[in-house]
């Protein structure tokens, strides 16, 4: 992977993120979750590029980006869509669910990403925040939590930016 200026990808934020979906991941090449993501944001915020991502309560992948500082947002070419199928549809808590995606992890600047990845943004976790449903403002926002479990936005500042 070579270091790149992040502003020299020319992919816009929804065609990465949306279209082509991304896997959040945190901990290290021997210890390590990862979940497919297609909400989210790159952009600038106090002053900070930033990516947000935004994980429900109930995963997996959360309990380590809460317990590590950085985590990892990568992005791939279509030919990976069956594996961020998997790494979306199954719980790292019940199976090995990168080894059925076929996906080999690799540390990267106290995190770690996958050899597979076309671009990995690392990201030092800045904020943490609950959504709050009072301030939802379109009626329609509450119909994507049928359960109540309102996501949880990571904000990380991207230090470094990669592409493979």
């Amino acid at each position: 992977m070579k270091e790149i200026n992040i502003r020299d990808i020319k992919i816009s934020a929804p065609e990465l993120v949306s279209d082509g979906w991304a896997l959040v991941t945190a901990g290290n090449e021997k210890d390590c979750n990862t979940m497919t993501v297609s909400w989210g944001t790159l952009g600038e915020l106090w002053g900070k590029d930033v990516a947000m991502i935004f994980i429900r309560p109930q995963r997996y992948t959360r309990e380590f980006i809460d317990r590590e500082e950085y985590f990892t947002v990568s992005f791939y070419d279509e030919k990976y869509r069956n594996a961020l199928k998997i790494c979306g549809a199954k719980s790292g808590r019940d199976c090995d669910k990168i080894g059925e995606a076929g996906l080999n992890p690799v540390d990267i600047d106290s995190s770690v990403t996958f050899k597979e990845a076309k671009y990995t943004l690392v990201c030092r976790k800045i904020a943490v925040q609950s959504l709050d449903p009072n301030g939802f403002l379109d009626p329609e926002i509450e119909s994507n939590y049928s359960k109540k479990d309102y996501h949880i936005v990571y904000t990380g500042e991207i230090i470094k930016a990669y592409e493979n």
